[in-house]
Formats: structure tokens, C-alpha cells, sequence
């Protein structure tokens, strides 16, 4: 295998503007929740900050957070509804440095200068040709399995197919998932699937739609509610397959973070958004790779919590981030937030995942 993670090129702070650039401006918070006027929010990119006449790394960074100087010296990066009296933002707009804030966009930036500054097809489509992505793919989870943390985050159209639920379920019992983001949905057809063999009503090899199995999505709920955990649930029917299954007694944490639309829902879906983007920003802050499938409003939310670098063993690192959808508006409104390293495929999620499977897990070994 040849993967290597992309090197890190430090910016130069031994020349203008930086030498001669001011320590940045600090104000503490008044009221909490409340940041300071003139507040500097962040990007998803590296950002710098002098202080004390060094320019010091943000450890981590997420998109509109706020840069709080803590007593340790470090750069935190908190949410606005977070931010406490007392805590000193950094305030200021401009991002070249010469108000002591310096955002680095070029870290990664691959010194090939090839290519032509004009090309056909030069977006991402139907017609794009994903060989490549898939190859890289490959290489990048099967070094991420042990030396990163992959996070997918699921729709429920994974779990409708028969074949690529038995794919995902094998990728996360052959250790090729570290967390698992999801709403309501995905949790309860992949159970039902599991239970009665449909997904939302519709059995998930030959398509068809047994008599009032419209209600077996709302009769899993309810069992699931009735047992009063998925655990329990999966002990007292037996289920032994799925993605579900595979996640939790592959000890692979699972957030499910609920919405409006919501049927039940089952025990362990988050109703609290805050508190659901609190638990998804655990693992998305840790995320060395970020798979998204099928799922429009779940992607953007946490992509807009996941940042384009993260700090691995004292390196400084990108963080991959695939975008999957068969929607062309769906990939590309990901892809236009600017992030460093996000890849998408406009292709059935379904046939993606069964892909990635059949090449990371030879046929006959694994689950």
C-alpha cells in the first residue's frame, strides 16, 4: 500500500507581515452565550493567533466557533452558547495577519502545477469518472482502520437495500468504523429489516409490500420502547444482524440525534438538538475521516462541526471527508462549504457501500 497522509507545510512567520503584526485583540465576555462585538468566528481551516509576540495554532477548529485564550495558554474553540462571563475572545475580522489572526488555507496545498486552468467536466456529476476516488478510498480506510477515526454518518436509504446493509454491517465488525452518526430512521428500518425483513414496509431483496407491513417500522419502535433499549430489544428478539447489531457489540458508539419528523422515536435517539450536536461533536472533533451517505441536512451538520485538520501524535493531519449522495445539489452544497479534502461521488449509496466492501473484505473472511 502506498497511502501517506499529506504533509503539513507550515507557514513562514519569520517574515512581513507577520513579524511586524500586533498581538490579537482580547475581550472578555459580559453576558453569557454572548460573544464580545467584533468577535472573530472561525473557519474550518488552520488559524494562527499571536499572543504574547508567538503565533500560536488553534488545536482544533469548527466552523463559526469562537477563539477563547484560555489560562493554559491554548486556543479553545467554543460555541457561541457555550461562551461564559469571563472568557477572553479573540476579536478581529481580517484573516492575512496583520491584525494578529492569520487563517492558513494552504497547508495541504499540492505544489503540482499541471494542470490546465481550463477543462471540461471540471465539476463533480453524473458523468464524472470515480475510479481514482474509489482506489484512494481503499488505501485511506485501510490505514485509517488502525491509525485513524472514522465516523460515518448514515441516512436511512443504507439500510433499504439487502445487500448493502450486509456490506456496512461487515465494514463496522471488521473495524472499519470508529463512530456512527445517524437520526431516528436509519436505527429503526435497519431493526425492522432486521426483525421483519422490510424497510419502511418494502422487503429489502425483492421490493415488495407484505400485507400491513406499513406498520412494522411503528411496531419495532414500539417493541424497542417496550424493551426500554435497543440492547434489550435485540436480546429479547434475537436480532443478530444489521448495522445496529454490528455497531453495538462491535462497541462502536452510535448517536442518533433526533428530528421533528419523528416517529416514537427509539430510546436512545437525543430529542435535544444541543445535546445531540454536543454528542456528535465528540466524534466528529476526533474524526480523521468523515463518510456521509444519503443523508442531506445530517451532512451538512456535521460537516460544518468537523474541521479540515486535526492533530494526531503531535502532526498536524487533513481530514478526509466523502460526501455520497445520487443528488447532484446534494454533494455539491458540502463540497461548496471550502473544505480542504472533501471528496464526493454522485452514486446510489446502496451499490457505494457494497463497493467498499468487496474490496476491503475479501469474499468468505469477516461478517
Amino acid at each position: 500500500m502506498n497511502f501517506q497522509i499529506p504533509k503539513y507545510k507550515q507557514p513562514n512567520f519569520e517574515q512581513e507581515p507577520f513579524l511586524s503584526a500586533p498581538d490579537v485583540q482580547i475581550v472578555e465576555v459580559k453576558i453569557d452565550g454572548v460573544a464580545p462585538e467584533h468577535y472573530h468566528g472561525l473557519s474550518i481551516y488552520p488559524e494562527y493567533f499571536k499572543i504574547s509576540g508567538e503565533w500560536i495554532l488553534a488545536s482544533e477548529s469548527r466552523m463559526d466557533g469562537v477563539p477563547v485564550l484560555g489560562s493554559d495558554g491554548n486556543i479553545h474553540v467554543v460555541e457561541f452558547r457555550n461562551l461564559k462571563i469571563g472568557d477572553k475572545v479573540i476579536v478581529g475580522r481580517t484573516e492575512d495577519g496583520r491584525e494578529g489572526i492569520f487563517v492558513y488555507a494552504k497547508g495541504f496545498s499540492s505544489n503540482d502545477t499541471d494542470s490546465e486552468l481550463f477543462a471540461f467536466r471540471s465539476g463533480r456529476s453524473r458523468e464524472t469518472a470515480y475510479s481514482k476516488d474509489y482506489n484512494e478510498l481503499y488505501e485511506l480506510l485501510n490505514y485509517e482502520k488502525d491509525n485513524g477515526y472514522i465516523v460515518w454518518v448514515l441516512g436511512p436509504a443504507v439500510v433499504f437495500d439487502f445487500d448493502s446493509r450486509q456490506a456496512l454491517s461487515s465494514l463496522i465488525s471488521n473495524g472499519f468504523a470508529h463512530a456512527i452518526l445517524a437520526g431516528n430512521a436509519m436505527a429503526t428500518h435497519d431493526l425492522e429489516a432486521a426483525l421483519f425483513g422490510t424497510a419502511l414496509g418494502q422487503n429489502t431483496y425483492d421490493q415488495q409490500s407484505p400485507p400491513n407491513a406499513h406498520y412494522h417500522h411503528l411496531d419495532l419502535i414500539n417493541k424497542a420502547r417496550r424493551a426500554g433499549s435497543i440492547k434489550a430489544l435485540m436480546e429479547k428478539e434475537g436480532i443478530k444482524d444489521g448495522v445496529v447489531y454490528s455497531a453495538i457489540t462491535n462497541n462502536v458508539p452510535l448517536v442518533l440525534a433526533g428530528s421533528i419528523r419523528d416517529d416514537g422515536p427509539l430510546p436512545p435517539v437525543i430529542a435535544d438538538v444541543y445535546q445531540a450536536q454536543d454528542e456528535m461533536r465528540k466524534h466528529t472533533r476526533k474524526a480523521t475521516t468523515l463518510i456521509c451517505l444519503a443523508t442531506q441536512l445530517h451532512t451538512i451538520a456535521a460537516g460544518n462541526m468537523t474541521p479540515a485538520y486535526t492533530q494526531r501524535n503531535g502532526e498536524i493531519r487533513p481530514v478526509f471527508i466523502y460526501c455520497i449522495d445520487i443528488a447532484e445539489f446534494a454533494v455539491n452544497k458540502l463540497r461548496d462549504r471550502g473544505s480542504l479534502e472533501v471528496t464526493t461521488l454522485v452514486t446510489n449509496v446502496q451499490d457505494f457501500v457494497v463497493h467498499v466492501k468487496n474490496n476491503l473484505i475479501k469474499i468468505g473472511v469477516g461478517s
